[in-house]
């Protein structure tokens, strides 16, 4: 076969070749171009995906409850990846600007900066580890309101009603004519010794009621022994010196004296003089007291009250004269010195018992054994929870006042 023969037979077999390829390489080439596109949507796709410090969600700004009405709490689902959280508060149509923060692990804030009655729109903004910023978007408008209750308190209020309860109930027994029984007191034992011995020797029974003003608990308790020793100096008929160093005291110590000789029976002894005001310098009050000591030798001392540093200058000099002393202040520092120096002396809260256990009157000692028991529970408490801490069990959490 010549070359021109040759070729005139190859040419349809090449034409028909190329017919044949040419639709299976545009195919190719077409899947190769759709997973080009494929792969190009697959890393839109990724790159579009939302970062791990995404905005927080469930964003809500809510009342604080129980409270004086000075906060609002936001409250928020975690963003994942967050480094942390500002918070951002602004009023209705205003901009945002940043009242705190919180670290990632806390999904909470309580806005403390806020007046009752204010109203305000809050934003979470997580925070990225490279300073990235996803903001929520705003809460609905809220107003802090005070509430006339604070629940946190709920056991305080049990335990008052319980406290009330005890006492009601002794006063009760009190006034049915029971004898409660109190523990001896024998600086109170020797009230009636101490006032007799001062009628027997025709001399005076001087009553020093502190230092402190009006305000001291120890200067209360103080006026109402005094309202018992006027009592029995009237009945007894025994003169009674009642210096005082605060003027409230000396007004309120007048009407005291003056009201135990009408109850006692013997209003017409009342000496109007026998209670009156020195001065307010405590050293140069007990200079005074100790000149009254020295002149009129009274045969009984009774110091009641609270003291500071003129209590031993006191203390001594009535020793000196040989009065029988009885002394009583909650002040701790001043009671050694009463001690060493005094016949008898009421630690801390005997001062404060010591008018129930002169006078014996069922509301005074009813009060009194209720605030025993009182003691006893409390004592018993503490106990408890003691032995509940060393055994593992948070016993404090039960007791919680107010969240933290």
């Amino acid at each position: 076969m010549n070359r021109s023969g040759l070729l005139r037979w190859m040419g349809p077999v090449v034409a028909i070749g190329l017919a044949l390829a040419l639709p299976a390489a545009a195919q190719e080439a077409g899947t190769e171009a759709s997973d080009l596109a494929a792969a190009s949507a697959t890393d839109s796709t990724v790159a579009a995906a939302p970062p791990a410090w995404a905005a927080p969600t469930d964003v809500v700004a809510k009342d604080t409850p129980w409270d004086d009405g000075s906060s609002i709490t936001v409250t928020w689902a975690a963003a994942p990846g967050a480094a942390s959280y500002r918070i951002e508060r602004a009023e209705p149509g205003e901009p945002f600007a940043e009242v705190g923060t919180a670290v990632p692990t806390l999904t909470h804030y309580n806005d403390e900066t806020v007046a009752p009655g204010e109203e305000f729109v809050y934003r979470v903004v997580a925070l990225g580890p490279a300073g990235e910023e996803g903001a929520s978007t705003a809460t609905a408008p809220v107003a802090s309101r005070p509430q006339w209750f604070n629940g946190w308190l709920t056991l305080v209020l049990i335990a008052l009603i319980a406290f009330i309860a005890v006492v009601l109930y002794f006063i009760r027994r009190a006034r049915s004519g029971e004898h409660l029984f109190i523990r001896r007191i024998s600086g109170l034992e020797a009230v009636d010794e101490a006032v007799g011995r001062a009628t027997e020797m025709g001399r005076a029974v001087l009553y020093v009621p502190g230092v402190g003003d009006i305000s001291y608990l120890s200067s209360i308790a103080s006026l109402n022994v005094l309202g018992e020793i006027a009592k029995k100096t009237a009945e007894y008929g025994t003169a009674l010196r009642v210096p005082c160093a605060n003027p409230v005291v000396y007004t309120v110590a007048r009407e005291v004296v003056k009201g135990a000789h009408t109850a006692a029976g013997r209003p017409d002894t009342y000496d109007a003089d026998s209670v009156y005001f020195l001065t307010e310098y405590a050293l140069s009050y007990a200079a005074a007291v100790q000149g009254i000591m020295v002149r009129e030798r009274p045969a009984t001392n009774f110091l009641l009250g609270y003291f500071a540093g003129e209590s031993l200058i006191l203390a001594e000099t009535g020793a000196s004269t040989g009065a029988i002393q009885i002394a009583g202040t909650d002040a701790t520092a001043q009671l050694p010195f009463f001690v060493v120096a005094c016949d008898y002396t009421l630690i801390g809260e005997e001062l404060y018992a010591a008018s129930a256990y002169i006078s014996r009157e069922p509301l005074s000692v009813g009060a009194l054994k209720g605030q025993d028991v009182g003691k006893v529970v409390l004592m018993l408490t503490l106990i408890v929870g003691t032995i509940l801490s060393f055994a593992g069990v948070n016993f404090t959490r039960l007791l919680e006042t107010a969240p933290k």
